[in-house]
């Protein structure tokens, strides 16, 4: 982006996964389990809760159930195909299993798609049995014990291990840690396509064989002859001869937005409706394959560069639509540079996690050497006259509080399962977004909560002492207690800020309010930063429509 005014604003939780106890093991501790098993296990066991409670639901057999449930998902992808053929691999074991009324830890456990290392507790998400665990274990294994299913190897069964479609998973891959789209003719880092870090994830490219013309660019010869930022002005106003990119939009001062974060600035969410089999039908999986591509995160609906409709019907809009809607000329502007798991200490790659809570805990020494690379990385980079915004760290203490002793919707058919289960599965997997408040012990949950505030005035200090030549730095407090309080005055409860199935990341309602309350709170201290309203956006929208959407 070249415009000369440009907003840079940090994701609300952009800092949040250096505080956790990671889900990744350390590199050096072979003995427990690694990331990719425990995501597996987590996988198995949602998946045969799912076939499980179909099957109640719907009063069917358990082959009814997964017949049932392939046949909601769509053809996109193979994900129906795919449904299919693990139904033909491990149906019958399943089967055998559920009906001799093991639960799906056991399922997981005998199929081997969950493990138990030697030396390392049992990971398990509903209550155990009333027999022991061993004896049922070795019961079920009795079951399955001619199955050929238990000779298969799945260290062979990632579909990218095929020849024919390690090129393309590698491309895949490289797009999304570089955070680049994978499809990108001109190589000019936007898209015409929206998901695989497309325009979904910054503005639609209007010439993908072009790579001189890309959103947020500086206009070449003010777009007489095409439109090089995308913005949907371009041309000559046949009245006077004078550009209309310059007539509109020369003196309206033009914002983009970056936003650089984790999951939460890119939205990630997991619709309750994949997981919930008293809700599923036909139109349950519409999104999927969009949300697949997307690695589970919405950031067209996010509350920083969201550009649709919000789905939840409150008023609010992203800070991204706000400032189109102060001036059009920022059609387009939008790059939302997120990724799943993203850290003070990757954040500047996009690209260290350890396994004790409290010792992994980024200090503030090392926070401040991390941010401080970032900004002298983004002072060589972003043109003068920007303006960058610190964002501070939540008291995530919220989480448990709340949820904790509610049911999960996993959970909700049978009353068999909380959010304090959940936590202590994904804990135990070493897979939990945040071990350090999603935890029953209270100690971890308040020293979590000290490393933040120390991070947090980390930050406010970086913003009042440090200067850079391109951009004037800020710094903004986490604003969830008052999210909370604008939420309960709308007769709403403290819960249903947080998404449903992670019981961890805020949901479209909470990042909307919380970019609300960002706007609002800009507008009174900082109003430089969003410019001034221009006063062409209706011959704008009068000449040039909806500028060509999104």
């Amino acid at each position: 982006m070249q415009s000369p005014w440009k907003i840079l604003t940090v994701a609300p939780l952009f800092l949040l996964l250096s505080l956790q106890s990671s889900a990744s093991p350390a590199n050096d501790d072979q003995s427990r389990p690694s990331l990719s098993n425990g995501h597996t296990c987590v996988g198995c066991v949602l998946v045969v809760s799912v076939i499980e409670q179909l099957a109640q639901v719907h009063n069917s057999t358990v082959q009814a159930s997964m017949e049932r449930l392939c046949s909601y998902l769509p053809e996109k992808l193979f994900l129906k195909t795919t449904c299919y053929l693990v139904i033909d691999k491990f149906g019958s074991d399943i089967i055998k299993l559920l009906s001799a009324d093991m639960n799906a830890d056991v399922v997981c456990h005998t199929l081997e798609f969950c493990k138990q290392n030697t030396g390392q507790p049992l990971c398990h998400l509903y209550p155990l049995p009333k027999e022991t665990w061993k004896f049922t274990l070795q019961k079920a294994r009795q079951i399955v014990k001619k199955s050929p299913i238990l000779k298969y190897s799945r260290s062979g069964s990632d579909i990218c291990s095929l020849p024919v479609l390690a090129k393309i998973c590698q491309k895949i891959k490289l797009a999304m840690e570089q955070s680049v789209p994978f499809k990108d003719v001109d190589s000019d880092k936007y898209s015409v396509f929206p998901t695989l870090r497309g325009y979904h994830w910054r503005g639609r490219d209007c010439n993908d064989s072009d790579e001189s013309v890309y959103p947020g660019r500086r206009p070449n010869n003010w777009d007489v002859h095409q439109d090089s930022n995308c913005n949907g002005i371009w041309g000559v106003d046949p009245k006077d001869g004078v550009p209309y990119e310059k007539k509109f939009c020369e003196g309206s001062q033009p914002r983009g937005i970056i936003l650089l974060g984790d999951s939460a600035g890119a939205h990630f969410h997991i619709s309750p409706e994949w997981i919930t089999a008293s809700q599923m039908s036909l139109n349950s999986f519409i999104n999927l394959p969009t949300a697949l591509t997307n690695e589970l995160d919405w950031p067209q609906l996010s509350g920083a560069t969201g550009f649709l409709d919000s789905t939840v019907g409150i008023k609010e809009k992203s800070i991204y639509l706000r400032l189109w809607k102060r001036n059009h000329c920022n059609h387009r502007d939008y790059q939302n540079i997120s990724r799943n798991g993203a850290s003070s200490r990757n954040l500047k790659k996009f690209i260290e996690r350890k396994s004790d809570p409290v010792p992994a805990m980024t200090t503030p020494e090392k926070l401040y050497s991390n941010v401080m690379q970032t900004l002298k990385h983004l002072n060589s980079h972003l043109p003068n006259g920007s303006h960058v915004i610190l964002y501070g760290l939540p008291d995530g203490t919220f989480l448990w509080d709340n949820l904790h002793n509610r049911y999960h919707p996993l959970g909700q058919l049978n009353k068999d399962m909380t959010y304090a289960q959940l936590y202590s599965f994904l804990n135990c997997l070493q897979v939990s977004p945040c071990h350090g408040w999603m935890s029953s012990n209270k100690t971890l949950r308040t020293l979590t909560s000290e490393r933040a505030e120390q991070l947090s005035n980390t930050l406010k200090k970086i913003a009042a002492s440090e200067k850079f030549t391109n951009f004037n730095l800020f710094y903004m407090d986490f604003a969830f207690h008052e999210i909370i309080q604008e939420w309960q005055k709308r007769g709403g409860q403290p819960w249903q800020l947080i998404e449903p199935v992670d019981g961890f990341h805020p949901n479209e309602v909470a990042l909307l309010l919380l970019a609300d309350h960002f706007w609002k709170k800009v507008q009174l201290q900082w109003p430089q930063i969003l410019g001034k309203e221009n006063p062409f956006n209706p011959q704008i929208k009068q000449v040039f429509g909806d500028q060509g959407g999104h």
